[in-house]
């Protein structure tokens, strides 16, 4: 009788130890040791890598990451015929606005037009589409002219960026 009952205990543990719950899966461990897609930004595609991200994901946190603290954003106001210029503030205020009130952004970093030797000044194409609503999309296209810095921990921020698309 007490083998009858060690048979049964031990077909009951194998039986819940090879079920899997297909409700829990288990973790994928593929992103790597980081456990993330966020780059470190210590090189320069990590920094554009994470700038996709954060309009992909409409983030501001990785977006923040990503300007320095005496950031500058100069564009070309056509119709008034100046440049026109704010700060790491006011940036943070418009992008959380676009995130906010778009759908979906849809950023593609095109070839780079231009780098100096030190990588802190860099020229990069994009597309970039803004879908508001089904009805209200808009289409940028142009060049990022971007100051970069590297801190003592050597992550790269943008300090300056030339905005020189056709918006």
């Amino acid at each position: 009788m007490k083998l009858f009952y060690y048979s049964i205990l031990l077909l009951a543990i194998t039986l819940i130890n090879s079920c899997t719950n297909p409700f829990a899966p288990k973790l994928d461990r593929a992103l790597g040791s980081t456990g993330s897609i966020i780059s470190s930004q210590k090189s320069i595609e990590g920094l554009f890598q994470n700038f996709l991200y954060s309009y992909t994901f409409k983030d501001t946190t990785i977006y923040g990451g990503l300007i320095n603290s005496n950031y500058s954003f100069i564009y070309r106001d056509y119709d008034l015929s100046v440049d026109v210029s704010w700060g790491r503030d006011d940036d943070m205020r418009v992008t959380y606005g676009l995130f906010q009130n778009s759908q979906r952004l849809d950023l593609i970093w095109n070839n780079i037009v231009s780098m100096t030797e030190d990588s802190t000044n860099v020229i990069r194409s994009f597309n970039l589409t803004i879908t508001f609503n089904p009805t209200d999309i808009i289409y940028v296209d142009g060049r990022v002219n971007l100051d970069l810095e590297k801190n003592d921990k050597g992550i790269w921020k943008i300090v300056n960026w030339i905005d020189e698309s056709n918006f």
